[in-house]
């Protein structure tokens, strides 16, 4: 039996809190200097830039020389270092489309060294789902598309690049996120597929991940009924249990956070976090901006379940044993091929139709609402309007008959989105559409350039194709 002071640290040193602000709070900096097992930075930690996150991260490991530090930096559309410019490395999508699992490795490469710079040790990423489902809310270009041994390659390539800096990857979204149409930080999916299938098409990147020696995964909130009718797989002993034993992961399993609907509306943070400690995971992430007491709320929860016989002691030992013991071994280092990447992203281009004369064209960006992982970032273009999807707020913006390159995400799962699109074709105007997101079907009667993902070469290559069309900023 482990002692009461054992148990409240190890309680600590299994928790992943992000807080507000770019300086460590002292409230935050007592919790790590108790054992707190690490922070997660969201955009608000990263907004003052690189050497402000750096400090922020050397005090952090001030406090805690043991402290996971984490974030979601996936390239493409998913960024926190970068939120004012388009990410400087091409997403999973647009690097699945191209098919160079060499350049998909330096870009893992890329994103491990600037991680490294400022401190990050555990990037939370490569997005090993299948996007077998082209209406996904929350997957779409953060996939490497929809054909599960392609994704295991580039998933694999990811991890290698990520972790030869000494930074460790976190496959997710664990058994797979892809066939969903639900977004679980707002609900709780369901993916109704047998265990053949699941075992054929989601498992196989995890399965290429961790033979690539991937440190982490991340488990999804998201029902498997073939496996669990009842739990989502965060708190599934089974769904966890068939990584553990079938796939024969010894790592680190962090859960997706907790704060989002499809792991804790029904019951609160703390007692998800119990639960998922229970069920197997080993690192909790919590969600942004929490205050430090409800840290303390999670810990004394954990504590008492302990002492309850709710969570066995020595389950939560060996969580804490994990996420302390996390290391990859690594120190290369490496700029990004801007050029290279430009090219690769001119290569992913897919364009429908024959692109109008744009001479005099203006840029005008459709504001959709971006789901929660991708978040308040730039993306695309920079636009001379944006307006929102009606035609009577870009008949307000733009005159009649001035060309237009139309900036859209995911056009083809929204029909407000589409709606307008039909609108500008029957008016008779010169316009493309430039479609950012997931380049599902959108017949609407005008030329499309779809870029599978924004990013800063995704828009060079844009920006080069439409010129060739007569566009000139």
């Amino acid at each position: 039996m482990i002692e009461g002071t054992d148990v409240r640290t190890f309680a600590l040193q299994v928790l992943l809190p992000g807080f507000s602000g770019t300086t460590l709070p002292d409230d935050y900096r007592t919790l790590l200097e108790q054992g707190l097992g690490g922070v997660c930075y969201f955009g608000s930690n990263t907004a003052d830039g690189t050497q402000a996150l750096a400090e922020l991260s050397a005090a952090i490991t001030r406090a805690n020389p043991h402290a996971v530090i984490a974030v979601d930096e996936e390239g493409g559309d998913v960024s926190r270092l970068h939120t004012r410019e388009p990410s400087p490395v091409l997403g999973a999508a647009a690097l699945g489309a191209v098919d160079d699992v060499a350049l998909t490795e330096d870009v893992g490469r890329w994103v491990g060294t600037e991680l490294a710079a400022v401190g990050v040790t555990l990037d939370l990423a490569p997005d090993a789902d299948v996007n077998s489902n082209p209406d996904n809310p929350v997957i779409g270009t953060r996939s490497f598309g929809a054909d599960a041994s392609h994704v295991a390659a580039h998933t694999a390539a990811w991890t290698r690049g990520l972790q030869s800096t000494g930074v460790a990857a976190c496959a997710k979204h664990f058994p797979g996120h892809g066939d969903t149409a639900t977004d679980s930080h707002l609900a709780l999916p369901r993916i109704d597929v047998d265990a053949e299938t699941l075992a054929a098409r989601e498992l196989v990147p995890f399965t290429a991940a961790i033979e690539a020696g991937v440190a982490a995964v991340m488990t999804s909130h998201i029902v498997v009924p073939s496996l669990d009718p009842d739990r989502p797989a965060t708190l599934s002993p089974t769904v966890l249990g068939l990584l553990r034993e079938h796939l024969r992961f010894d790592g680190v399993i962090v859960s997706d956070a907790l704060d989002m609907a499809g792991a804790s509306a029904a019951t609160g943070l703390p007692e998800a976090a119990v639960r998922a400690l229970a069920a197997g995971c080993d690192l909790l992430c919590i969600g942004p901006d929490k205050p430090a007491s409800l840290v303390a709320e999670i810990r004394d929860a954990i504590v008492a379940a302990v002492h309850d016989g709710r969570l066995v002691a020595a389950r939560l030992a060996e969580a804490a044993g994990r996420v302390r013991s996390m290391t990859v071994t690594g120190a290369e280092r490496s700029e990004p091929d801007q050029r290279r990447q430009v090219g690769a992203s001119s290569a992913a281009l897919a364009v429908d139709g024959d692109l109008p004369d744009l001479t005099g064209a203006l840029v005008v960006s459709v504001e959709t609402v971006a789901n929660i992982a991708v978040g308040a970032v730039a993306w695309g273009l920079e636009p001379d309007h944006r307006v929102d999807p009606s035609a009577t707020g870009l008949r307000a913006a733009v005159a009649d008959g001035v060309p237009l390159v139309v900036q859209v995400r995911d056009a083809h799962r929204r029909p407000d989105l589409l709606d307008l699109l039909r609108s500008i074709a029957a008016d008779g105007r010169a316009a493309v559409v430039v479609e950012w997101g997931w380049p599902g079907t959108c017949d609407v009667g005008l030329a499309r350039i779809s870029t599978r993902g924004s990013s800063g070469p995704g828009v060079v290559a844009v920006t080069e194709l439409l010129r060739e069309a007569g566009w000139a900023r």
